[in-house]
């Protein structure tokens, strides 16, 4: 069956509160609705009113509510829309969020899912077009998770809600409506991919490509493009940002000798920043060159189409950078 990525977030939401009853699913237009992507439609109907409510505009109040209904004994997943929203409640999700369970003992459980649509979404502008994902990986205790097709996403967002652990989940947008091709009795089965464990999507031997989100089907596509030039790449969707599946990363390196990151949000300070000092730090010896980083330009992203699509990476933009590491 053909699955879009909206739709395997849907049928995570729908089975995992099917399984049980303490999950509850609250945030702006999810209720009537049904969501602004219609992720969430009929789910009111089948769940009602007490397990699927809608929230005023008021992300402070609602990070709020969720802690508290999560350190009460409730799974709460939170819709915040727009991951620039987290940054509304961000003294919350930085500090309450992430820090509590660490504070308090390991007795004490937070199993909140913040849910938000990350990223460029054709002109919605600089002020709703953010990847955050950089910014709260500075936050110790916080599992941060950006799924790039449909089968990953089902899979670890059923994975978060069954976490005892607060989970940021970054749903790229401009993937929502990509279909994938999943076998009828694979995604209706109850399968979790765990967290914390990246997925090597294409095997290769000349360079080691991680890529992020949008990024993974784009680097694909450019691993594909460079094959036909000789140039074998292995690309790694690392699916959890943090903490960082270091194995199965360092494992490639160690083969490759070469690496680079991709990713859609800005270049400076952003994921690939963190993860090419970490590589360079620990991996300096097995390294042919150094780690190359590719990413959006650092300038606000434009409403319009034409100059958002020349700010964020491309296909074109991937192949470049790999060519220039032979």
């Amino acid at each position: 069956m053909k699955v879009t990525y909206a739709k395997a977030i849907g049928d995570a939401l729908k089975e995992e509160m099917r399984r049980d009853s303490k999950i509850l699913l609250f945030g702006e237009d999810v209720a009537e609705f049904g969501n602004i992507f219609g992720i969430t439609r009929g789910m009111l109907e089948e769940f009602g009113p007490t397990r699927i409510r809608n929230t005023p505009i008021a992300e402070t109040a609602m990070v709020g509510a969720a802690i508290g209904s999560a350190v009460t004994g409730l799974r709460p997943v939170l819709e915040l829309m727009y991951s620039d929203f987290t940054l509304v409640a961000f003294s919350e999700i930085f500090h309450c969020v992430a820090k509590w369970r660490y504070m308090h003992g390991p007795d004490y459980k937070v199993p909140l899912v913040i849910r938000n649509a990350s990223g460029s979404a054709n002109g919605a502008g600089s002020e709703h077009s953010n990847c955050v994902e950089s910014l709260f990986m500075h936050s110790p205790g916080l599992t941060i998770v950006t799924p790039s097709c449909a089968y990953d996403a089902k899979g670890l967002l059923k994975a978060a809600i069954r976490s005892d652990n607060p989970v940021l989940f970054c749903e790229p947008k401009l993937l929502y409506q990509v279909k994938q091709e999943i076998p009828d009795d694979v995604y209706e089965s109850d399968y979790v991919i765990p967290l914390g464990v990246a997925d090597v999507k294409r095997e290769g031997t000349d360079v080691t490509l991680i890529a992020v989100g949008l990024m993974v089907p784009r680097a694909l596509e450019a691993a594909e493009k460079l094959a036909a030039e000789g140039i074998s790449v292995e690309v790694i969707d690392p699916r959890t940002i943090a903490p960082l599946d270091t194995e199965t990363i360092y494992k490639s390196i160690r083969k490759t000798n070469r690496v680079a990151i991709v990713e859609e949000s800005n270049k400076t300070a952003g994921i690939g920043a963190e993860y090419a000092a970490r590589f360079q730090e620990e991996l300096y010896d097995d390294l042919d060159g150094p780690v190359v980083r590719i990413a959006a330009l650092d300038v606000p992203l434009n409403y319009n189409i034409k100059m958002e699509h020349y700010t964020i990476p491309d296909v074109e933009d991937i192949c470049k950078a790999i060519r220039s590491m032979m």
